[in-house]
């Protein structure tokens, strides 16, 4: 009698397989199975087989990062491979402000910020302790003013650990107790027979038994654990010596724009050699930089998705997917990453690589960060190679669709544009989207209006593309408003639509128009027109060049007054494909707002009202070209 093969682990198909195997034995060839209690064995085997076949399953996909579920599992497998990531980051704001000392007789020498709570930060849905890891002492001038300038506050509470190194231990663990912290905000310090700062880990070149060095490591429930050398790499902490360790237990991106800051901080000063209390002179803080930069602990998501990409740069920048990979290692607040060499460019550019990147929080990362990921970038970058910084560009996607629905289906129209509304919001915040290197899949868009309901029968979908263009204002400059997909050149012309802006020397609201170069659908030239009483008079016939090949348009040199628009100019195309892609810097926004129209329509042939659908006149599949304005 051979052993089954257990192909599926149905707790329905064990027991049958459990049967079968049974009656393969000839004591039990004419056994009833159903009508004995011997069944009540038959589904204890059956429960216990799947119950165990579960559990060697989720014990074998915890093995995996691809496939593991439980976060202590997916960091210890992402630290295998080097991958540390990243803790709650406290948002941090930069603040000014100065203490007179002048008053107190004697002078004083310096005047001393003390760690921990400094201020308390307003946002719209509450207040905000802010601190300091460490204190900050700073030198009063001539005139007694000690001057507090640019400094860095972190959202969220400094709390300290103490521990005593005991070599007696066999592996002592230094857990911290807490959930979210920040882990930039951790200072370590053992007081023995002196006092030593021990400092991150950073890496292993010039690393010895003096090295006073840190580890830090996620270990269960989000907590931390720190490390040490072992007197070969790394200093080991001297037995007996007491173990302090402080941090900062933040928010995360509650706090992130927090910008209004009251003083509540410790400061002292010094005179002769006698520390005392600040009690007055300290001014109103002054923001420098609101808080940013807030954010929650890494999520599984990302750290699967980090952990191997960065683990294959080895931690160097070389490749194009190299950066895409270490830069939201080095700064959290990324939302997307793109980056391509200089040599894809038209014409090439060697020796550059173009890096893009859009917040989690905004629309542009500001200078001050571009600056600090470059410096963080030049460990890992080869020599010979920059990097150069490139503002997102946004692709709008506005649709015009008109829903055929049959009214014995849909009981209330009003809640059926709610349904299909959300789900072209949830299509426009998907990855397919939300993303560099996004598309819109027209064929997918079609298809999640038309699975809204079984009683809309039809779609009929129309979609342009949007740049918003942004003038300089009173001053003579050309621009370039590129697209990244190509035109569908009409030969008539209006293929491009803009709002109104107003030029120097022309009276009136003036338009941007194009029309193709001999019929050409490869290029046209731009043209500016004035348009009242639905009569076009042109005011320029060359103001620039279209590449509708390229998906490029071209404006020469212009004095651009004033917009209709609040800073900007709309300028609208018709793709030559309806799937639309976002390549090198730009990004896709599937404009879900008014700009984008939702029509319903009942279908009179599917209801039964006009069978022969003589009456029935089904929407265009084709924008209106003789459209003249946007």
């Amino acid at each position: 009698m051979s052993f089954n093969q257990f192909t599926n682990l149905d707790f329905n198909d064990l027991r049958v397989q459990i049967k079968e195997y049974l009656r393969a034995n000839s004591n039990f060839s004419d056994f009833d199975f159903e009508g004995s209690n011997f069944s009540v064995l038959i589904d204890t085997l059956a429960y216990n087989s799947y119950i165990n076949a579960y559990n060697t399953n989720m014990a074998v996909n915890e093995s995996f990062i691809d496939s593991a579920t439980l976060r202590e599992n997916v960091v210890s497998l992402a630290r295998n491979i080097g991958y540390v990531p990243r803790s709650t980051k406290s948002p941090v704001a930069r603040v000014s402000f100065t203490v007179d000392t002048s008053g107190i007789s004697g002078g004083v020498r310096t005047v001393k910020l003390k760690a921990g709570v400094v201020a308390l930060g307003a946002v719209q849905n509450g207040n905000y302790i802010f601190s300091i890891p460490e204190d900050i002492t700073v030198t009063p001038n001539s005139s007694g003013i000690a001057r507090f300038t640019n400094i860095e506050i972190f959202e969220g509470n400094l709390l300290k650990k103490t521990f005593t190194i005991d070599d007696s231990q066999i592996a002592p663990k230094y857990i911290l107790p807490n959930q979210n912290i920040d882990t930039s905000t951790i200072r370590v310090e053992t007081v023995g027979s002196g006092i030593e700062n021990f400092i991150p880990y950073q890496n292993i070149f010039e690393v010895d038994s003096t090295s006073r060095l840190f580890l830090t490591q996620e270990i269960e429930d989000e907590k931390y654990q720190i490390l040490f050398g072992d007197g070969i790499l790394g200093k080991k902490p001297e037995n007996g010596a007491t173990l302090n360790i402080t941090y900062i237990v933040t928010n995360g991106s509650a706090a992130n724009g927090a910008a209004n800051f009251n003083f509540s901080g410790h400061l002292t000063y010094i005179q002769g050699n006698t520390e005392t209390t600040v009690t007055s002179g300290v001014s109103p803080i002054t923001t420098v930089t609101p808080a940013t930069s807030g954010d929650e602990i890494e999520p599984i998501d990302s750290i699967k998705y980090l952990a191997p990409r960065v683990y294959s740069s080895q931690y160097r920048a070389v490749t194009a997917n190299d950066y895409t990979a270490l830069i939201p290692f080095l700064y959290p607040n990324v939302d997307s990453v793109t980056a391509y060499g200089g040599e894809e460019l038209d014409p090439p550019q060697y020796g550059k690589v173009f890096i893009t990147v859009k917040p989690k929080n905004g629309e542009l990362i500001p200078n001050v960060t571009k600056d600090a990921i470059k410096r963080d970038l030049k460990k890992y970058t080869v020599a010979g190679i920059k990097q150069e910084f490139i503002d997102l560009h946004y692709l709008y996607v506005e649709y015009d669709s008109t829903v055929s629905y049959d009214p014995s289906f849909i009981p209330n129209v009003s809640e059926l544009k709610s349904r299909i509304l959300s789900g072209l919001e949830s299509y426009a915040k998907s990855t397919d989207i939300n993303s560099f290197g996004g598309r819109v899949k027209y064929s997918k868009l079609l298809n999640i209006i038309d699975k809204v309901d079984t009683g809309i029968t039809s779609n009929i979908t129309n979609l342009i593309m949007r740049r918003n263009m942004v003038p300089l204002t009173n001053q003579l400059a050309n621009y370039e408003i590129c697209y990244g997909n190509r035109f569908h050149a009409d030969t008539e012309g209006f293929n491009i639509r803009s709002s109104a802006f107003r030029i120097e020397g022309v009276d009136g609201d003036v338009y941007m128009t194009d029309m193709p170069d001999n019929g050409s659908t490869e290029m046209g030239t731009l043209k500016l027109f004035t348009f009242s009483d639905n009569i076009v008079k042109y005011i320029n016939t060359n103001a620039g060049k279209v590449y509708y090949d390229k998906g490029e348009i071209i404006v020469y040199p212009i004095n651009i007054v004033s917009t209709n628009l609040l800073n900007r100019i709309e300028i609208e195309v018709v793709p030559e494909s309806n799937d639309i892609l976002a390549k090198e810097n730009m990004y896709i926004v599937l404009d879900t707002t008014g700009n984008s129209t939702l029509t319903l329509k009942e279908d009179l042939m599917a209801s039964g009202s006009n069978r022969s659908g003589t009456i029935y006149i089904p929407p265009s599949s084709f924008s209106s070209y003789r459209k003249y304005t946007r």
